[in-house]
């Protein structure tokens, strides 16, 4: 295994949401963006939130300040709910990097504007 990876952080969790990227895990054809995250959680070793709504990762493991490798990022998407990701980087302007499921009907890594994440929250062990 590769250092700096594999129980370091969340960077576990990034390794495990890249292997998915281009597809969609879930076999769900909407509202699956949470569905993924706890299956990426699940599998890197953690446990999940249990609940297929975004927001539901807003009140779970620890906040943290702001975007940081391996911390997830809850979105809101205006009035149709939420989006929930992993942070894979962050930009030169401060904006997270987020791999995250039903990003364009798949599993895409994207930049989005920091604005848009109401909350970011390392993975409970």
């Amino acid at each position: 295994m590769a250092q700096g990876f594999g129980g370091f952080g969340g960077s576990d969790v990034v390794a495990e949401a890249r292997r998915y990227i281009g597809g969609n895990p879930t076999g769900r054809s909407s509202l699956w963006c949470a569905r993924f995250m706890n299956m990426v959680l699940q599998r890197s070793g953690h446990r999940g939130t249990g609940s297929d709504m975004a927001r539901s990762f807003a009140s779970y493991g620890q906040r943290v300040s702001g975007p940081q490798v391996g911390a997830i990022a809850v979105m809101s998407r205006g009035r149709r709910g939420g989006h929930v990701g992993v942070v894979s980087g962050v930009d030169p302007n401060g904006n997270p990097i987020i791999i995250s499921g039903n990003h364009g009907r798949r599993v895409a890594e994207a930049t989005y504007s920091r604005g848009r994440v109401y909350a970011y929250v390392m993975p409970s062990s």
